[in-house]
């Protein structure tokens, strides 16, 4: 048992949505106070570092609403119920890029706001690229554009804002990393 477990009391669906869900769960505290917890359901994602033989990153810039800007960021999307990570990781490579990767190498999985949400990426390092002919669409209601950056290029960019989403910015750190060994 985990000395600061919340146990859930009730929980209280809000809504239903195509991509989450919300609910807000009472739960009784280690010290057996009340509190209220919101929390957001998703599914999942993966996230992709894509690299060219040229070492390019393959980054998509798209508009995201709730920012009201548009930003680059790695190639990534939802789990389909009962579907694996890598398989994932496969589809939308191809969906969002274009590409199949001749390799794929699992690297990490995170949680990106596990205060309210339980969405966790699972990130892979996607090389060994080659264009599809006839690549699978993509989703009919999204709109982006395909750049290749370099390291240097997408260090910039995070620098000046144009890459600002925590697993871009995770996946570009990754690779300083791994330049660095």
């Amino acid at each position: 048992m985990n000395k600061f477990e919340e146990k859930t009391v009730n929980t209280e669906p809000i809504f239903e949505g195509k991509i989450i869900s919300v609910q807000v769960d009472e739960v009784e505290l280690p010290n057996g106070e009340l509190a209220k917890r919101e929390i957001v359901r998703h599914p999942g994602a993966v996230g992709l570092i894509a690299l060219t033989d040229e070492n390019k990153i393959v980054m998509v810039e798209q508009y995201r609403k709730p920012l009201e800007r548009s930003l680059l960021e790695i190639p990534a999307g939802k789990l389909e119920p009962g579907e694996e990570p890598a398989v994932t990781a496969e589809r939308e490579l191809e969906e969002e890029t274009g590409y199949r990767a001749g390799k794929m190498e699992y690297i990490s999985s995170f949680y990106t706001s596990p205060g309210f949400a339980n969405e966790i990426i699972h990130l892979y390092l996607a090389t060994e690229l080659e264009k599809v002919e006839n690549p699978a669409d993509g989703d009919e209601d999204e709109f982006i554009e395909l750049m290749e950056l370099s390291l240097e290029e997408a260090l910039e960019c995070i620098k000046n804002e144009r890459i600002y989403d925590a697993k871009t910015v995770f996946a570009v750190q990754f690779l300083q990393l791994m330049e660095k060994k």
